[in-house]
């Protein structure tokens, strides 16, 4: 399936006004951080890129769908991590869809099927082919790699089990050392 996107001078004029409103967006009480671990309301907005080296499995029942031990992360306010593998670390087959969505900070998005031996997993992944990168924020380091959603999949990072982000539209991964709140959940679209 070829999906056709926007070029980066249409994706601008789209996401310029989105950007302008985080300008003036609220900021409720962060939860407490302790000790090895981190507060979303600490990473920046626009998001930075940092590579890691945590190991992340993403796996849908017995089957291995990704591994990796050089995750690429996007950290934004309010938002939990993202980690992006590469498209090495795929142990299953992903399937463009003509699903796309649009960051105002990294462009468009192309959403992926997974195909299993019982059928398919419906948005189970996206991926940046072309982001935005205006900003010089490092996003052409994602770009070819996927994100998958742990609301769809089990991921991990080492062994622990994330939890997805709230609301189902974000697919950031959220562990025991991450802190909110989250945006996600109703009530939190201003974030």
């Amino acid at each position: 399936m070829i999906v056709t996107l926007p070029t980066h001078a249409e994706l601008l004029a789209m996401v310029g006004p989105a950007r302008a409103k985080w300008a003036h967006a609220p900021r409720p009480v962060p939860e407490p951080v302790g000790p090895d671990e981190e507060s979303v309301w600490d990473y920046p907005r626009p998001p930075l890129v940092r590579q890691g080296n945590e190991h992340l499995r993403v796996q849908h029942h017995a089957l291995i769908v990704a591994d990796t031990t050089s995750p690429v992360w996007v950290c934004e306010t309010a938002g939990a991590p993202v980690p992006y593998l590469a498209p090495e670390s795929l142990r299953a087959e992903l399937v463009p869809t003509d699903y796309v969505t649009l960051c105002e900070w990294k462009g468009a998005a192309v959403h992926y099927d997974l195909v299993t031996p019982a059928g398919r997993v419906v948005a189970a992944a996206y991926s940046y082919p072309d982001p935005l990168d205006d900003l010089g924020r490092g996003f052409s380091a994602i770009a070819g790699r996927f994100a998958f959603y742990p609301a769809k999949l089990a991921c991990f990072v080492n062994d622990e089990r994330v939890r997805p982000q709230p609301g189902g539209y974000y697919g950031g991964w959220v562990t025991a050392r991450i802190k909110g709140p989250i945006k996600g959940a109703p009530g939190t679209g201003a974030w």
